[in-house]
């Protein structure tokens, strides 16, 4: 009967647990999380050596005889991009589309998670979902040679438009095409990260505004846009260092004419060779979007990367 009242594998987990206890003291339970925290410092510490890598490589020359870096190091490289008006003009291009496409995606993104969040029809929030989510399963390439069929000078839309009588239009190869493409390619993630922060605004604060006079634009000014602000910066951050940081939208859409920071280094790396220009280009890129980081912490604060450390 005492063996039928006590199952063989509660004795297994007995026997498991009291050998668990011996490996592993009940003192050593303050190492836990360190031990779950060991694999991203891991992964930092990496990030960290090949930073050093990186900047131990910028700071070499390359020899134009034995395309080999020199054994000095130097700042010339640096002096290159900052006195070189191409690397200057990359810049700008790049740190410009960061802010158009970031500001686009959240006039877009706002009444889309609105919507998503708010709607009282499942139907609707489902479609919602699916048209937010489908776009992951088709790579940044696919789409961007999607839209080459599409904006091409034989594509859809110029035949559209010839059936009108106009013209076909160059929409290709352009920097408003480079935008489009961006736009289109960032707008979920701003969706994603915007949709936490709607929902947890609660719907009666904003029946609340309504029984006291405020229409739907002071609701939304007033109430909706302050307490959905840590999505909108977190959202804002996540697209603006993507969009900094993005290679294929203007190899593809841009046709070599649109050039961002990554598309220089990836020249310098791959094509010219010269891994010491490619090297420093990395770093300027890394220092460039850790400064528009912090500008926006500094004017915004953390928004939902604050980690719930933020009351505002």
């Amino acid at each position: 009967m005492a063996n039928a009242a006590y199952p063989l594998r509660w004795r297994v987990m007995d026997a498991l647990e009291a050998t668990l206890a011996a490996v592993w003291p009940r003192g050593l339970d303050r190492a836990v999380p360190w031990l779950m925290l060991l694999p991203a410092i891991l992964l930092v510490m990496l990030l960290a050596l090949g930073l050093v890598q990186i900047g131990d490589a910028s700071l070499r020359v390359l020899d134009r005889a034995t395309f080999l870096p020199s054994e000095t190091l130097t700042g010339e490289n640096y002096g290159r991009i900052f006195t070189t008006g191409l690397y200057w003009t990359v810049l700008w291009r790049s740190l410009l589309a960061s802010v158009i496409v970031t500001c686009i995606c959240l006039v877009f993104a706002l009444p889309y998670a609105y919507l998503m969040v708010r709607t009282p029809s499942a139907t609707l929030r489902k479609i919602l979902l699916i048209a937010l989510f489908l776009p992951f399963f088709i790579g940044q390439v696919v789409r961007a040679y999607g839209w080459l069929i599409i904006l091409g000078n034989q594509g859809i839309v110029n035949e559209v438009m010839g059936l009108v009588g106009v013209p076909p239009m160059r929409l290709l190869y352009n920097y408003p095409a480079v935008i489009f493409g961006l736009v289109q390619y960032m707008l979920p993630f701003a969706v994603l990260m915007l949709s936490p922060a709607l929902t947890a605004i609660p719907e009666e604060v904003e029946a609340a505004a309504s029984s006291l006079g405020a229409n739907w634009w002071r609701t939304l000014v007033h109430v909706v846009l302050p307490m959905a602000r840590p999505g909108l910066i977190g959202a804002g951050l996540v697209v603006m260092t993507l969009t900094l940081t993005d290679f294929a939208m203007p190899a593809i859409l841009g046709g070599g004419s649109q050039d961002f920071i990554a598309n220089a280094i990836y020249d310098q790396f791959f094509r010219t060779s010269d891994q010491g220009m490619g090297a420093a280009l990395t770093l300027v890129l890394v220092g460039v979007g850790s400064l528009a980081v912090g500008l926006v912490f500094t004017l915004f604060g953390a928004g939902t990367l604050a980690m719930g450390r933020e009351r505002k």
